[in-house]
């Protein structure tokens, strides 16, 4: 079937907040040490203590905010065993991935990450085995100006005025890893933290309730969705099975980031696709419980999972990057745009080394993924106005249901550049498309730039002997007609970012 894609440009209201392009960094294996951090003596380049070669590869992504220290590493992490002289911090225990925590990367060095970044810091607070003084006393910590005691004490270790924070979450995956509880324990947890939780600059807080699936998450908006700012849920694209009873520790994870065929591929694909018909249910119910669209949906834990690559530490969460997993972030970001209106803030886990991360490293080596790219290519929709489009293409038929062979968004740029994200999840067959863009003010004759990543494999990636092999290039196979329409053809398995001006 003909594939035909339908933009109103003169539509649209709507703004595709930057931070749905969030990154998360957790104490997961080397995604902080090695990943972000290699300390001030490491004869790697770096910036008091942070990689040089990482930070600015990051910068490259006008990065708005970024998730820490977890994840469910949250939930056992007490801030005060990060602070202070670096050789006095004690070595603690952390009980996701193995390893040791040496404590060298706390909060002083995140807020320096941060503002490296130009990103905003999202701190998650402990529930789970911390306590809402602990966690008041974090935040003092951190934003209080003047002499109290918790502000003096960061003065000491180096810092005097106060961080500016806004992004704050009162846990994690609390019916997990953050405590195994009922939405009805943690409901009544939220109410004895949140009150905890304030800015103590005067700045007003925004606080992340924990959500989980459709019962979890209507219980929380009616018993507590005024008082929360945010509400969190995680959707991950991977193959699991559990053991007897459904125990989430007996969880087994199938599938592999590099090995894999064509129903795989598709698999895979039909998980990120899910993410869309999860919003669509939660944006459905916080109408009945907040329908002015105050509390923002989250959704600040996403991306592919698959067994860690061999020869990889079990529990390090390694996992190579290939342009299948570029679809996967494309797809998903265009479902975010599309759901700008109650989607405020996301998270792909995770930045550095660990899942569908943006770089890896192996000691003084770094690489771009083909995610990396993506995110890339797709930051000219950040702030820009989302515009209605309307895409009719084929389905191909997956395990028990279809996905759609292509996928769509587009946005209104201040400058009036319209930018239009392409994906043709085929990946053996191109897609010819017709795209017409109504309601465009001609100024003039119409001109058209374009991108794409793509690749000859289903399982290309970057090594670091290749470090180039998936990257964008220039895209010319587009047809200007009249009155705003294009012709052009997707290749196989790409994505394909269109800027267009009048």
């Amino acid at each position: 079937m003909s594939s035909e894609l339908i933009i109103h440009a003169d539509q649209g209201a709507t703004r595709i907040s930057r931070h749905l392009y969030g990154q998360f960094a957790e104490h997961l294996g080397t995604c902080i040490y090695g990943g972000l951090w290699v300390g001030e003596s490491s004869p790697i380049p770096n910036i008091r203590g942070i990689r040089r070669d990482v930070l600015s590869a990051l910068r490259e992504l006008r990065i708005p905010n970024l998730r820490w220290p977890g994840g469910c590493f949250a939930e056992s992490y007490h801030w005060r065993d990060g602070i202070g002289p670096r050789e006095g911090r004690p070595v603690t225990e952390n009980g996701w991935g193995g390893i040791r925590e040496s404590n060298q990367f706390g909060t002083h060095e995140f807020m320096d990450l941060c503002d490296l970044l130009g990103a905003q810091p999202y701190i998650c607070g402990n529930m789970s085995t911390g306590s809402p003084e602990e966690m008041a006393d974090w935040l003092e910590y951190i934003t209080a100006a003047g002499d109290s005691r918790l502000a003096q004490l960061r003065a000491r270790n180096g810092r005097v005025e106060p961080w500016p924070l806004t992004y704050w979450a009162v846990g994690n995956e609390n019916w997990g890893c953050g405590g195994h509880m009922t939405v009805q324990q943690y409901t009544a947890a939220y109410r004895r933290f949140q009150p905890a939780c304030r800015n103590f600059s005067g700045a007003r807080l925004y606080k992340v309730a924990c959500g989980w699936e459709d019962d979890w998450n209507e219980a929380l908006m009616r018993d507590a969705g005024t008082l929360m700012d945010g509400l969190s849920i995680h959707h991950y694209s991977r193959t699991i099975s559990h053991g007897q009873g459904g125990d989430p520790a007996s969880m087994t994870l199938h599938g592999q980031a590099t090995r894999f065929d064509a129903a795989d591929w598709w698999h895979i694909l039909r998980k990120a696709t899910y993410m869309d018909g999860f919003i669509t249910r939660m944006k459905r119910m916080m109408d009945r419980y907040d329908a002015g669209g105050r509390v923002g949906l989250i959704v600040d834990e996403w991306g592919t999972w698959y067994k860690e690559d061999d020869g990889k530490p079990a529990g390090s969460l390694y996992q190579q990057n290939t342009i299948r997993d570029a679809l996967v972030a494309a797809v998903t970001l265009n479902i975010f745009h599309r759901h700008a209106d109650r989607v405020h803030m996301a998270n792909i886990a995770q930045m550095v080394n660990v899942l569908q991360a943006m770089v890896l490293t192996d000691g003084p080596h770094m690489l771009r993924t083909p995610t990396f790219h993506v995110f890339e290519m797709n930051k000219v929709h950040q702030g820009a106005v989302t515009l209605p489009a309307d895409l009719t293409c084929a389905e191909q038929p997956v395990d028990i249901g279809t996905v759609p062979v292509l996928s769509a968004s587009a946005s209104r740029a201040d400058s009036g550049e319209i930018h239009v994200t392409l994906c043709n999840l085929d990946p053996e067959t191109p897609a010819a498309l017709s795209c017409d863009i109504r309601g465009l003010q001609m100024e003039g004759a119409m001109r058209v730039s374009a991108r794409v990543l793509t690749a000859d494999t289903m399982q290309a990636h970057n090594t670091f002997d290749a470090p180039d092999a998936v990257v964008p290039i220039g895209f010319d196979d587009v047809r200007i007609g009249g009155g705003g329409t294009l012709e052009l053809v997707l290749p196989a398995k790409s994505v394909v970012v269109l800027t267009v001006q009048a």
